[in-house]
């Protein structure tokens, strides 16, 4: 009986959480991101890379900084926009675990605050919001969430985020499990 209450407790605390995040999500949700590719740094606003991630066409910036980096912008679109499907109260609870721990602090080396601290907290923050709103998250959506008004992304490895991501979707039952 015990068990019983702490999971509805636990999907109730969820539930609320996720309602005032919604309800307020004008108040967060970064307005710059950092793009970094070694020692090229891109300061651009959220809505420019959105721009970009929803109809592909690159700003005069971005059309740069790819350049410079040798980037491929439709690759980094795809990395950008794929939806990974996840099941909010599972992610909730993986997030919440030592297994979750280690996939945040993996993804955190990609998309950071700009101090380096509470990365992971700031990360699980954005993973949940992104989720709650539609049941998939997507790196774009992580970074339109994330509750900083800055946040940094080390564009070189874009790839290795979106790998994550698509692990976490795969094993999330099996983590579950674990």
């Amino acid at each position: 009986m015990r068990f019983k209450f702490l999971g509805l407790r636990r999907a109730l605390v969820l539930f609320s959480s996720t309602c005032l995040l919604l309800l307020s999500t004008p108040a967060f949700g970064a307005e710059r991101v950092v793009l970094n590719y070694g020692i090229l740094r891109e300061s651009l606003s959220v809505e420019e890379l959105s721009n970009f991630a929803e109809t592909g066409e690159l700003s005069r910036s971005l059309r740069v900084n790819f350049a410079l980096a040798r980037q491929d912008p439709k690759a980094i679109r795809q990395y950008l926009t794929e939806p990974v499907k996840v099941n909010l109260i599972f992610l909730d609870r993986v997030l919440n675990s030592r297994i979750g721990n280690i996939i945040l602090d993996q993804i955190s080396q990609v998309i950071y605050t700009p101090s380096r601290t509470a990365d992971r907290q700031a990360l699980r923050s954005a993973l949940v919001l992104s989720a709650s709103q539609d049941g998939q998250v997507s790196l774009i959506e992580i970074i339109e969430n994330y509750p900083t008004n800055e946040v940094e992304v080390d564009g070189k490895r874009l790839e290795s985020a979106y790998r994550q991501l698509r692990r976490l979707q795969t094993n999330l039952q099996d983590l579950l499990n674990f």
